[in-house]
């Protein structure tokens, strides 16, 4: 699926060093703003140890894992809505991602440049944060405040059901923006939600905060007081918070074999890659499942929104797969690995043929039955 998370934070923030750890693309990763100017994009495999699970109870001839998209959008800074630092240029990149992966610096280096000439050694998250989050806002409240006058003469003038509808909306977030909030902060209906989707206003999207740490205090983040403040500050949004050290993942990704990555983890008191954590927090900050196709040719994840249906989700694979769709003949994950194979699971009932209505669950197992 073509969805992707947009990674921001301010310049020297450590974005560019987690891209590449990421994707191993090799985006420039200079010491000072601006190093990014055009987003780099890359593709990074979701892990799911399941996928392994399956390879070994199939033995395919090949094993495809399911990806995400990661943007790495260059260093905002204070003045962006009104294009500073070349503000209107990265204010684009991001409404056209999905989701916003912010990066915020939570380490001392007196070596790091700060943004219009702060303090190296000052470290300050909340303000970090407060400065990304503000010229967000007030793009968002430009934005609001243009579509404002226009939509309330409609909806005063004219009874026009979709202009009162917008316009109820739009006096719903406004204040709220004014306030110094984001919009997400405001809960919608359904209906609201629908007027929303078409403000494609930067605020809405889901955020992830990603706390940048030291490399000698990635093991124990609980006690690192600039973590605890991003996650206070996260749970006033309902957010996450992903704590990771950029340096490290830059290392991890420069080892070739995947023995060695263990070790180097278990080396610094750590079970899993920060690169492993922050790509399934974004997988499930958007809503994302993934469903299996196992055969002896391939055995394959494959990404889809939560919530969909069967001919949909074979549409993923191919469109004629949704327009002829007749059935999905399905078992969960954890069937197959119960019972050991697709017979023995067809032989204790759990075999399913599931229709048009179905709706497709996480770690389901399909093989589409259609015709064209």
């Amino acid at each position: 699926m073509a969805l992707t998370a947009g990674i921001v934070g301010l310049p020297n923030v450590g974005k560019s060093t987690l891209f590449n750890a990421i994707t191993q693309a090799g985006a420039e990763a200079a010491n000072y703003p601006f190093a990014t100017i055009d987003p780099n994009v890359g593709m990074v495999e979701v892990p799911d140890e399941r996928l392994q699970k399956l390879t070994e109870l199939v033995k395919p001839k090949k094993t495809v894992p399911t990806t995400f998209e990661f943007t790495d959008i260059a260093g905002i800074v204070k003045g962006a809505s009104k294009g500073e630092g070349l503000g209107n240029k990265f204010l684009a990149n991001i409404r056209e991602v999905d989701a916003i992966i912010h990066v915020v610096r939570a380490f001392d280096d007196e070596n790091v440049m700060r943004e219009q000439n702060r303090d190296a050694e000052f470290v300050d998250p909340m303000a970090d944060i407060d400065t990304i989050n503000l010229e967000l806002i007030l793009a968002d409240l430009e934005s609001v405040n243009k579509r404002y006058a226009r939509v309330e003469k409609v909806a005063r003038t004219t009874k026009d059901k979709d202009a009162i509808a917008e316009f109820a909306v739009l006096e719903k977030i406004k204040p709220v923006l004014e306030d110094g909030k984001s919009a997400r902060t405001i809960e919608f209906n359904e209906d609201e939600q629908k007027v929303v989707k078409q403000l494609f206003l930067l605020t809405t999207k889901p955020v992830l905060y990603v706390a940048n740490v030291s490399e000698d205090e990635v093991s124990d983040p609980d006690a690192i007081e600039y973590v605890n403040q991003i996650r206070d500050f996260a749970a006033t949004e309902n957010a996450d918070v992903v704590v990771i050290s950029a340096r490290v993942e830059e290392e991890i990704a420069m080892l070739d074999e995947d023995e060695e990555k263990v070790e180097f983890l278990e080396a610094i008191g750590l079970t899993e890659s920060g690169v492993d954590k922050l790509t399934k927090a974004a997988y499930h900050l958007l809503g994302l499942g993934t469903y299996f196709t196992a055969g002896e040719k391939e055995v394959r994840a494959w990404t889809f929104k939560r919530g969909i249906k069967a001919p949909q989700a074979a549409g993923i694979i191919h469109s004629d797969f949704e327009k002829g769709f007749i059935r999905a003949v399905t078992m969960s994950y954890d069937d197959l690995l119960q019972y050991g194979s697709e017979r023995a699971v067809r032989e204790a009932g759990r075999l399913r043929e599931e229709g048009k209505e179905y709706i497709v669950q996480d770690g389901d197992i399909m093989e589409f039955r259609f015709n064209v």
